[in-house]
């Protein structure tokens, strides 16, 4: 089982991963706008989960882990509209960030729901 500090470092990580992928993104001007977006959501999955995990109480917990659901969803969204037709070689290293930001929406989905059975 995974503990809570891994998933507090595994988004850690995936916020970098983030940012050092759009350093290599062909800045076009929708790219630039999109690169603004996934840094901030990225990291913003990582923050919200750091938060929860110091939250107030079990609200608090369920509130900031669900923000933190929304922004991978969101940089899900970012990651697949960001084009990159002059840069083809980025594509598999986009296609793992797409693959994490699945992976960290279905753990705290799971997180929710868990917890959301042990409420009742």
């Amino acid at each position: 089982c995974m503990t809570l500090f891994d998933l507090e470092e595994r988004t850690f990580q995936f916020a970098l991963t983030v940012r050092d992928f759009t350093k290599l993104v062909p800045l076009t001007p929708a790219n630039i706008e999109y690169v603004k977006q996934m840094i901030r959501s990225s990291a913003s999955v990582s923050a919200n989960y750091l938060e929860a995990n110091d939250a107030l109480g079990t609200k608090d917990f369920l509130m900031r882990t669900r923000i933190a659901r929304k922004e991978a969803k969101e940089t899900y969204l970012w990651l697949r509209l960001t084009d990159l037709t002059k840069k083809p070689e980025l594509e598999t290293q986009r296609k793992i960030l797409i693959q994490e930001t699945t992976e960290l929406r279905l753990i705290l989905s799971s997180i929710i729901k868990n917890h959301n059975r042990n409420l009742h």
